[in-house]
């Protein structure tokens, strides 16, 4: 007996209505991407494994799904590396290729061997899968997409300004409303972690942090305890579990803490710049807020960071994330090449809208009109008609074999097929609606005006 046919947990098929759908979000992206100035590009699914490994943390490259290399790949492995069972010192022996967890450090790459031929800054955007071995659960994903936008060659921090409102002019399209758009800054964390003297363990504070909303403030000081920070240390952080207000009361709770941090203070003005100016220049749908617990366990961040949530009806974790690195690009050897970019979940964002009943109903109909097949006497005709269907862009196709009418008919209703041509009779088309059951005859210019509506 053969065996039953399965896919990879984390993963997913796709069926044509799921598949409509994603191209109706990836379209309102692309239309925007495009409005604000992006360019796209694509990159391959897999990298050099010293591309990727090293630029996301630990947590990071243990979820990095690594590709054994082809052929004997323990070809020239010695006894002695097999009995010492040390994942960090055989991995790079048997692979030398890995798919990529992102689409920002295949970016840095991108720019740092394409550089002589790109005009800066350069704006770019790209919607491609990425792969994570992650523990799959709702609207996580072990195969997903990502849909980023980034600029790099340029520190001003306009270019932040014009991502909070890309943000929001793509959900506003998506008819999404009451999305928050989160923003911190690494500067803010980095001077939080000098006052309170936990300075050398900086990213074990920010990883920590950055879990707030999964495990609660309890989970975090456990953490924060277990990875060295001292009690007196997460004692002096407890404001930060409870922070609340305006975005300018928050400023000025943090500019009372961070008193004593250069790094810090700068943070708060690069926060009040962008905060200042997005709110002057005025969001349609969405809500910007400060959020002094967003961390983003990603190394390579280094001055605003996002994150984007879902409205408050929906539970779901975030939808949109990123932020400015200032030299990402100089682990590939180019240096002082400053950028910025955020990132759409689209898996996530389909999710939300399905929730919501948000697409639009005309998304999931992919053909409009069927013709039924009576056999020869008419298929040629019908073909014809299709024919001059499709080159004015209407979605037309003939029921292929020659079965019972009752048989084409459930055919047309069980794809969502709206309307069915019965019968050609000279220059006229007997034409039923599949919903309302009205019946009528139309000749061609009627047949393409009403399947145009």
């Amino acid at each position: 007996m053969a065996q039953k046919p399965s896919i990879p947990k984390g993963t997913r098929d796709f069926s044509p209505a799921e598949v409509a759908k994603r191209n109706y979000i990836i379209s309102i992206m692309r239309t925007h991407f495009e409005n604000f100035g992006y360019q796209p590009i694509e990159t391959p699914s897999f990298e050099n494994s010293d591309t990727l490994m090293g630029k996301y943390g630990d947590e990071g490259d243990r979820l990095i799904f690594k590709i054994l290399n082809s052929g004997d790949y323990l070809d020239g492995i010695s006894a002695d590396d097999l009995q010492i069972k040390n994942y960090k010192q055989l991995t790079p022996k048997i692979s030398e290729k890995a798919l990529r967890y992102d689409l920002t450090v295949p970016f840095a790459r991108y720019v740092v061997q394409h550089q002589s031929e790109m005009e800066f800054p350069f704006k770019r955007y790209q919607i491609q899968p990425v792969w994570r071995a992650d523990r799959p659960q709702k609207g996580r994903f072990r195969e997903f997409y990502q849909c980023d936008a980034d600029v790099v060659g340029s520190t001003s921090l306009w270019q932040e300004v014009e991502l909070v409102q890309l943000y929001d002019s793509v959900f506003t399209a998506l008819g999404l409303d009451g999305v928050t758009i989160k923003i911190n800054n690494r500067k803010i964390l980095s001077g939080i972690a000098e006052v309170i003297g936990a300075s050398d363990k900086l990213i074990d504070f920010t990883v920590a942090l950055d879990k707030l909303d999964k495990i609660g403030e309890e989970g975090v000081k456990n953490e924060m305890l277990e990875k060295g920070i001292s009690d007196v240390a997460i004692q002096k952080v407890q404001p930060l579990f409870s922070f609340s207000g305006s975005i300018e009361e928050k400023l000025a709770k943090l500019s009372t803490l961070l008193s004593k941090s250069e790094e810090g203070k700068k943070g708060i003005a690069e926060l009040h710049f962008i905060c200042e100016n997005a709110i002057k220049l005025g969001l349609q749908k969405s809500i910007l807020d400060l959020d002094v617990t967003l961390a983003r366990g990603l190394n390579y961040y280094t001055g605003a960071i996002f994150e984007v949530a879902p409205p408050n009806s929906v539970s779901m974790g975030s939808i949109g994330g990123g932020g400015r690195y200032d030299d990402l690009t100089g682990i590939f050897g180019l240096k002082d090449m400053s950028g910025v970019g955020i990132s759409f979940g689209l898996d996530r964002i389909y999710l939300v809208l399905e929730e919501l009943n948000l697409f639009p109903q005309t998304v999931s109909i992919a053909t409009k009109v069927l013709f039924l097949n009576f056999g020869e006497s008419q298929t040629f005709d019908a073909m014809k008609a299709i024919t001059l269907l499709r080159n004015q862009n209407i979605k037309a196709e003939m029921y292929p074999d020659n079965a019972k009418i009752d048989k084409q008919f459930k055919h047309a209703e069980r794809r969502g097929i709206p309307f069915v041509v019965k019968e050609i009779v000279g220059s006229s088309f007997m034409v039923k609606d599949i919903q309302t059951g009205e019946q009528m005859q139309l000749n061609s210019e009627e047949l393409i005006h009403k399947l145009s509506d």
